[in-house]
């Protein structure tokens, strides 16, 4: 299995040839257990985030990335590909601005409240 590293940069250049728009790649490797790494792009419609889905699939699956686990491409408004330590995140835009997820990610954790003895 190609490290993480090699996998995000493989579906940065997959996105970015599939003319996906405002990439953002966020290190979440210190805030969750799932991945190391989560990408969230979106597609101008149902079809272009399908398109975008099927060509990151392939490219994956050529640096070694064997069977990423894919939901959502039926619908294509929300389409999760699961590449082990990299998850990608392909959105249309309103569904997109709906969730959040760059936002919910890239927050710092917040600080530790501290207690009072009394």
């Amino acid at each position: 299995m190609p490290s993480a590293e090699t996998i995000a940069e493989a579906a940065r250049k997959s996105l970015d040839d599939s003319k996906a728009e405002d990439i953002v790649i966020i290190d979440i490797h210190d805030k969750s257990s799932l991945a190391d790494v989560m990408i969230v792009a979106s597609g101008r419609s149902h079809r272009h985030v399908g398109a975008i889905a099927d060509r990151l699939i392939d490219d994956l699956e050529k640096v070694g990335a064997h069977a990423p686990r894919v939901e959502g491409l039926p619908h294509c408004d929300w389409v999760l590909v699961d590449a082990g330590d990299v998850l990608i995140n392909l959105f249309r835009p309103e569904v997109r601005g709906f969730y959040a997820l760059e936002k919910m990610w890239s927050a710092d954790a917040p600080a530790p409240r501290a207690t009072s003895r009394g």
